[in-house]
C-alpha cells in the first residue's frame, strides 16, 4: 500500500471511530451508506424518514442522535466553552438589517426586537471537540446531504460562523429571524430547565417573494402558522431556516445549542451587518463577500 493510500485509510478509520464513539448508530446508521453496487436498506430507510419530515414543513427532528453514554461529555464540553460567547445586546429586525425610515412603521423591516443571547464562534472551538469532529466528518456530512436531497454539501467558508454554540442564559430568548443559509443543522448540547422551545413558521417566504404581509402578522402576535418543537440534549435537528422565520422562546436555565452551518456551495459567507451584530467582529473575507450580490434577492 502506498503512502497516500495508507494515509487515506487511516483518516477513514478515524472518521468511522468518531461516529462509533459519539453517534447512536443503532437508530441512525450514518456509517452504512452504500457505495458502488452495494445496497443498504437500513441507511436509505433512515434517510427517507428524515426527508419526509423536511418535505412536510422544512423541519426534521432526529431524537437521541448522540449516544446516551456521551451525553454528559457533550454537555460539559459546551458548558466549558460557553464563557467564550460574545453577547449581542441589540435591537434587531428579522433580517438583521438596518432600519429603513422610508417604509411604513408596521413594515417587518422596521420591527425591531431585543436580542439577548450570545454565540461561541467557530475559531474558538477546539479541533478535538465532539461538535467540531462531527461537523467536519465526511460520513456525517454525506448523511446530512442525503437527507437534504443534495448531491454534496460544504462547510461554511466563514471563519467565524460556520460552527457556533448558541448560548442562552436564564430568562432570555432568541427573537424572530431568518437564517443566512438555506438550511441549518442543530445539535442540542444543554436543554434548559423549562421553556426554550424552538418555534417556526414553515416556508413563510420563498426566493423572490418576501411575503411581508404574512411575516407582519406573526410579528404582531398571530401564531396560527407557528409550529413548536422541544429539543432534548443529544437531539439533532435539520431545518430550512432561510425560508422559515423562527425563534427560540424564553427559557429558564441555560440553553446551549450547537449550530452546524453547511452550504450547497463552497464559498458561503455571512453578511457583514449580520456578522458584526451577532459576533462582534468581521474579517476581510466578510468585507469581500459583501460585494457579491445574493442570487435569491432576499433580505439578510
Amino acid at each position: 500500500m502506498g503512502t497516500n493510500a495508507a494515509t487515506e485509510t487511516a483518516k477513514q478509520d478515524r472518521d468511522i471511530d468518531t461516529l462509533r464513539r459519539f453517534v447512536n448508530l443503532s437508530d441512525y446508521p450514518v456509517d452504512k451508506r452504500p457505495s458502488g453496487e452495494q445496497e443498504s436498506h437500513v441507511y436509505w430507510e433512515t434517510v427517507e424518514r428524515v426527508r419526509n419530515q423536511l418535505r412536510g414543513d422544512g423541519c426534521a427532528l432526529l431524537s437521541n442522535f448522540i449516544k446516551s453514554d456521551v451525553i454528559d461529555l457533550l454537555r460539559e464540553e459546551s458548558e466549558e466553552l460557553a464563557p467564550e460567547a460574545f453577547y449581542s445586546d441589540n435591537n434587531v429586525n428579522p433580517y438583521v438589517t438596518k432600519d429603513d425610515p422610508s417604509l411604513p412603521e408596521d413594515h417587518p423591516i422596521r420591527f425591531f426586537q431585543h436580542y439577548t443571547n450570545g454565540f461561541v464562534a467557530r475559531d474558538l472551538i477546539p479541533d478535538d471537540a465532539i461538535i467540531k469532529r462531527l461537523y467536519q466528518n465526511p460520513y456525517f456530512m454525506r448523511f446530512i446531504a442525503d437527507c437534504l436531497e443534495e448531491p454534496v454539501i460544504y462547510e461554511f467558508s466563514d471563519p467565524i460562523a460556520g460552527l457556533v454554540i448558541n448560548v442562552m442564559p436564564d430568562d432570555t430568548e432568541l427573537p424572530w429571524h431568518f437564517d443566512t443559509n438555506e438550511f441549518i443543522v442543530s445539535l442540542m448540547t444543554r436543554r434548559p430547565q423549562e421553556g426554550g422551545e424552538f418555534q417556526y413558521c414553515p416556508n413563510i417566504r420563498e426566493p423572490g417573494n418576501e411575503n411581508f404581509d404574512a411575516v407582519r402578522e406573526v410579528l404582531q402576535g398571530n401564531h396560527d402558522r407557528v409550529e413548536s418543537l422541544t429539543l432534548n440534549t443529544g437531539d439533532l435537528q435539520l431545518f430550512k431556516g432561510r425560508y422559515s422565520m423562527h425563534r427560540v422562546a424564553s427559557a429558564k436555565g441555560q440553553r446551549l445549542c450547537t449550530l452546524l452551518g453547511y452550504s450547497k456551495t463552497p464559498d458561503m459567507m455571512g453578511s457583514l451587518e449580520h456578522t458584526r451584530k451577532i459576533y462582534g467582529r468581521v474579517t476581510q473575507q466578510h468585507i469581500d463577500a459583501e460585494n457579491q450580490r445574493r442570487q435569491d434577492n432576499l433580505m439578510g
